[in-house]
């Protein structure tokens, strides 16, 4: 009996075994399919790429899930979203007129912006501590009355803040609205000459991948920042976009991207301005992915027949030099995009291709390792002949001003601007109503108590009042002048019973052995056990938003900020009596934070939105 008991307990471990062997796969398998989905999705190839991530999602079972797993469903989950914005955002596709486009380092791209001399700050500074992957100076010209910038906040997401200069001091630094503030990083805004719009990039909102470029604009009688619009392409792509600006001679509009690029160096593109640009649907992907590049109407070369300014005078040697780092860039880049190309053919399992890509990959390494060693060469004899140069300062300095063969637009670098030091205003720090035992007891900011069912433990009565060497270490207490002319004194602010009663012996153990629970609702005092009934009454109800869509399904951007908004609900569609359809999301406990996402919604153009109580069973 014993031998049966142990082979029993063999096989359900094998199986256990082998089941967890399966599911493994299962997810490997997905991550492969959700790197596919990439992929296709870079091409511009959404449709397909759609299809790939929601494959990739069906392997991920929905039973058993461990944390990775769930982790990876959210994360496919969200770039079924990318695709499908990508997929509308191709109906509306602008095909601008490109004035130039030249290739700058990641570090130092913005200073070669037509803005003033002496604007961008280096970051670290006063108003951004940490330096970003893309964000690396914050722009505040001279003589501006207000700024924005990026910034990281308590949760090291960077948000987007503003500060006015008012009389002599800039005010404490502030968010500035719900729309212009998603779960991800926001960078680079910044306002057209006219004010009346504000640009800015963002890898939380509702794009097609990395960093889009959106634009909000000011309402004048409230001067709040309307909902943001993403610009659509060829401004966002599925790279990294940011940083868009338009000339104050209202002839160009700018902007960085480091599609085509190698992981150290952003394109910037020069475009012309179009007050109304006429978009038009675009089907063909590859089409979508030339308008993408945003090639120059003539080619604009690294150096043209600009002036270049360098402490070393060019000469052949000097020239020499830089065309030979010219072709390492190019064949970094080169080996970037074969690698990419490599890995697609492995994921659709193309041997071949995978084959001829891996020979052509180890020709263009050693191609590079050639071309290396002759700018090595470049450099001995510079070294030998007594010329001692800095590379990284005769590259800087050649880059410094570069012209378009029809000498119609100028890349001029700037200088960063001296160190920041403003007067600021520092915030108040906001009282904490958390219930706490310190070393010096505090009275409540604001005595008045929130609507609402609210507890409190009562610790004492006297006939005058205490100081706060009295309250023994309690936030935060309030104190109630009684009709009498009594005084009551009260900690906390507890929204659940269990709340209370888990604190009440804290209390007692700090001198107030008679302290015992209250009840108040909506500001008015009840009994304890009506409180409990009013309590167990609202946990009893449910409510969920839903929206009306008719035949049409859920607009992506709206899908976009709902998972924003209420992050951890669910999204359902449900089909109608009548065929139409309707998304329901929820459910939520508390009916305000509801009715607030039915607000957020209609603002975005969902009109239907509507909160609705849950029939209770």
């Amino acid at each position: 009996m014993r031998r049966n008991s142990v082979i029993i307990h063999i096989y359900t471990v094998l199986i256990f075994v082998f089941s967890s062997f399966c599911l493994h796969a299962q997810t490997d398998k997905a991550a492969d399919g959700m790197r596919r989905g990439d992929i296709l999705r870079e091409k511009y190839r959404f449709d397909e790429a759609v299809e790939a991530y929601m494959d990739a999602s069906d392997m991920i079972a929905d039973t058993l899930l461990s944390p990775a797993d769930s982790l990876l469903k959210m994360e496919i989950s969200d770039r079924i979203l990318m695709a499908e914005n990508g997929l509308s955002m191709m109906d509306f596709v602008y095909v601008p007129a490109v004035a130039a486009r030249h290739r700058f380092s990641i570090d130092d791209f913005f200073l070669y912006y037509p803005l003033p001399e002496g604007a961008w700050r280096d970051v670290p500074c006063q108003l951004d501590s940490v330096a970003h992957a893309f964000s690396k100076a914050v722009y505040i010209p001279e003589d501006t009355d207000v700024i924005y910038w990026s910034a990281v906040d308590k949760e090291g997401i960077r948000n987007i803040f503003m500060s006015e200069y008012q009389d002599t001091v800039w005010t404490v630094p502030s968010l500035l609205n719900e729309y212009i503030t998603s779960d991800s990083d926001e960078i680079y805004p910044m306002l057209s000459p006219d004010g009346s719009k504000l640009y800015f990039s963002s890898a939380g909102l509702h794009g097609v991948g990395g960093y889009d470029i959106y634009v909000s604009e000011k309402d004048p009688s409230t001067g709040d920042w309307s909902m943001p619009v993403n610009m659509g392409f060829p401004y966002s792509s599925p790279a990294d976009d940011f940083l868009f600006v338009n000339s104050e001679d209202g002839r160009y509009s700018l902007f960085a991207s480091n599609r085509d690029c190698s992981k150290d160096s952003v394109y910037v593109y020069v475009l012309e301005y179009e007050t109304m640009p006429v978009r038009r649907p675009v089907a063909d992907p590859d089409e979508m992915a030339r308008i993408a590049r945003l090639f120059p109407q003539t080619t604009v070369s690294s150096a043209g027949n600009a002036e270049v300014k360098a402490d070393v005078p060019e000469n052949v040697d000097t020239r020499r030099y830089m065309d030979k780092v010219s072709e390492v860039r190019s064949l970094r880049d080169a080996i970037d995009k074969l690698g990419l190309e490599i890995e697609d053919a492995r994921l659709q399992n193309d041997e071949e291709a995978v084959l001829d890509g891996e020979f052509a990959l180890v020709a263009l390494q050693d191609s590079l390792a050639e071309v290396s060693a002759a700018l090595q060469q470049i450099e001995m004899e510079f070294l030998f002949s007594g010329v001692v140069i800095d590379p990284d300062k005769l590259m800087a300095e050649a880059d410094k001003e570069i012209v378009a063969p029809t000498a119609d637009y100028v890349f001029s670098k700037n200088g960063f601007g001296k160190p920041l030091s403003l007067k600021m205003l520092d915030p108040i720090p906001e009282f904490d109503y958390s219930f706490k035992i310190l070393e010096e007891g505090q009275f409540a900011e604001d005595q008045t108590l929130p609507s609402g069912l609210v507890y409190q433990i009562q610790m004492f009565l006297t006939s005058s009042p205490v100081t706060v060497s009295k309250l023994k270490g309690l936030s935060p207490v309030f104190e109630t002048r009684t009709s009498t002319g009594k005084y009551i004194y009260r900690v906390g602010v507890f929204r659940t019973y269990a709340d209370v009663l888990s604190n009440l012996n804290s209390v007692k153990r700090a001198g107030f052995k008679s302290a015992f629970i209250v009840a108040f609702n909506d500001g008015k005092e009840l009994t304890v056990s009506k409180a409990r009934a009013l309590e167990a009454e609202k946990k009893s109800r449910l409510y969920e938003v839903r929206i009306e869509t008719g035949n049409d399904d859920l607009d992506p951007a709206v899908a976009s900020g709902i998972r924003q908004q209420a992050s951890g609900k669910d999204i359902a569609r449900v089909e109608n009596e009548d065929g139409t359809k309707r998304y329901v999301v929820g459910p939520f406990s508390d009916k305000s934070a509801a009715e607030n996402l039915v607000t957020f919604i209609r603002a975005m153009g969902a009109d239907s939105a509507s909160c609705v109580e849950i029939p209770q069973k």
